[in-house]
């Protein structure tokens, strides 16, 4: 990490390591909340094999928290409601 995102508060590299990787109706949803302002901010990817190739989509939320754990919970609560919601649109 560049000295300026040191100085002026960038998402810390320890945060963006996934907590836990988890499968959800065929999916992969894998947390990867970070540290935004003193707080850890809802983000994740969620990812799915169709037809032999892997797709990606990047779940943010504006939700922060204090702890990691807290923030983890509910990207992997807020993933899932986006897989019931959506399916295989949230690729398109």
């Amino acid at each position: 990490m560049s000295f300026f995102k040191k100085l002026f508060g960038g998402a810390s590299p320890a945060a963006e390591t996934p907590a836990k990787t988890l499968e959800y109706k065929g999916y992969t949803i894998q947390p990867r909340p970070f540290q935004e302002g003193g707080q850890y901010q809802t983000c994740g990817i969620i990812s799915k094999e169709i037809d032999g190739s892997v797709k990606e989509h990047k779940l943010i939320r504006a939700d922060r928290f204090p702890s990691l754990d807290d923030a983890t919970e509910t990207t992997i609560r807020k993933a899932r409601q986006v897989i019931d919601e959506q399916g295989d649109r949230i690729f398109g």
